[in-house]
């Protein structure tokens, strides 16, 4: 009877042994829904299990401890996947540790708890992150200006900034949309709330809000931001008790030669530029490209760089993906002119041709921000009343997977500082 059950003994561990991990490939070829892969990560980590972020290994491949949950999930969402033995996971960690080779892995410990500010009506607008975090069934909260000036951020490790007008201008859409009833509603809205929370103006509510967020990101939170809401903030930010809005916005004349009280210390990313003063022109400042280029959509591409995954993995983990070729999209806020990127901010993303960043990320403070040019990575020109992007026909589209980096991104285990 020994001899049998040292046998079955034998066979179960080896068995355990072999079934040890779930393997997620990210390339191109062997994937079938990429969005939803990071939200099998994100429920793998919110149930305890470890797992690893393959650097540039297998288009940034996962590596999950074995769980039947998380196999069915798989399943359930259409996610490529392999079950893998401990043997085979511990040959493909020795290939990435190779110091010849530009891959590492890293340690996922946490789901980070996720906040969207937006509010409670997005119209005229859908907003990419929004979606794709739906998409991929990754949960998150939506807080808009009461949550964040009562300090409801320190709930959150990562925060998304929605199509958003931080300046009080109402987006701008006076010239084209002044009549349109959204746009009527939304300004007698923002008026409102403005009112209720103790401002005279929606510019100055606006500020009060960014320099919260300000202070998050300082304090060691990680804001991403998208089109509209990437330059807008920064100007609030570098506009601070100077009035920038006409009339029409906030009921009094903007101040006289205020181009010239533009403080750029305050910004996160950008400096040096002028702003638009034109009250009826879709634009806020020579930040965008988006009347500067002249691309066709049929060649409009940007790149990503590539970094040092050893010693660089936060702007590696940024840029993984199963592709160095993103198409380009437009939006409000389409990409931004490469002289007005801040010396000490890193470009993940460019089109070298017509001298633009598209995808930008650096530090304030003791937290991190990442900007994103464009609206919607696959609706090349998103415009007001279009459909949503239905992503069950986009399921493995490069550009929605750079916001997906993002939020997965809180998530590794962070180096110790060397003293």
């Amino acid at each position: 009877m020994k001899k049998p059950f040292l046998l079955l003994l034998f066979l179960l561990s080896s068995f355990c042994s072999w079934a040890s991990f779930i393997y997620i490939p990210m390339d191109h070829d062997n994937q079938k829904n990429h969005l939803k892969a990071y939200g099998i990560v994100y429920y793998s980590l919110e149930v305890g299990l470890k797992s690893k972020w393959l650097l540039n290994y297998d288009g940034g491949a996962f590596l999950i401890e074995n769980n039947k949950a998380v196999e069915n999930e798989c399943r359930i969402r259409g996610v490529s996947y392999q079950v893998i033995s401990d043997a085979k996971s511990q040959i493909i960690l020795q290939e990435i540790s190779s110091p010849s080779s530009n891959q590492e892995a890293v340690t996922l410990e946490k789901a980070p708890k996720i906040a969207v500010y937006s509010p409670k009506d997005k119209m005229p607008w859908d907003d990419a992150v929004t979606m794709v975090l739906t998409y991929a069934e990754i949960p998150f909260d939506v807080i808009y200006d009461k949550e964040v000036l009562a300090d409801k951020l320190l709930l959150y490790e990562w925060l998304h900034l929605h199509h958003e007008d931080f300046t009080g201008q109402y987006g701008k859409f006076y010239g084209s949309f002044r009549t349109a009833p959204w746009y009527i509603q939304g300004k007698k809205d923002a008026e409102k709330l403005a009112k209720e929370l103790g401002f005279n103006k929606v510019s100055e509510e606006k500020l009060a809000v960014s320099k919260k967020i300000r202070d998050y990101v300082i304090g060691g939170g990680f804001m991403f931001a998208m089109c509209s809401a990437t330059d807008s903030f920064d100007i609030a930010l570098a506009a601070e008790g100077v009035d920038i809005a006409e009339a029409m916005f906030d009921g009094d004349a903007s101040e006289p030669n205020y181009q010239s009280k533009i403080d750029y210390n305050k910004t996160f990313a950008f400096t040096n530029f002028d702003l638009v003063r034109s009250p009826t022109t879709y634009e806020f400042s020579s930040i965008d490209m988006t009347r500067k280029r002249r691309i066709p959509k049929t060649s409009d591409y940007f790149s990503l760089v590539e970094f040092s995954a050893k010693w660089d993995p936060v702007p590696t983990m940024l840029t993984q993906n199963h592709t160095i070729l993103v198409k380009g999209f437009m939006g409000q806020t389409t990409s931004f002119d490469r002289n007005t990127v801040k010396s000490n901010v890193l470009v993940l993303g460019e089109n070298k041709t017509n001298r633009e960043a598209r995808y930008i990320h650096g530090t304030k403070g003791k937290g991190m921000f990442t900007f994103y040019g464009g609206h919607d990575p696959e609706d090349y020109t998103h415009r007001v009343g279009d459909p949503k992007t239905e992503l069950d026909l986009h399921p493995t589209s490069p550009g929605y997977r750079l916001i997906l980096n993002n939020v997965l991104f809180p998530a590794a285990k962070k180096k110790k500082q060397k003293t």
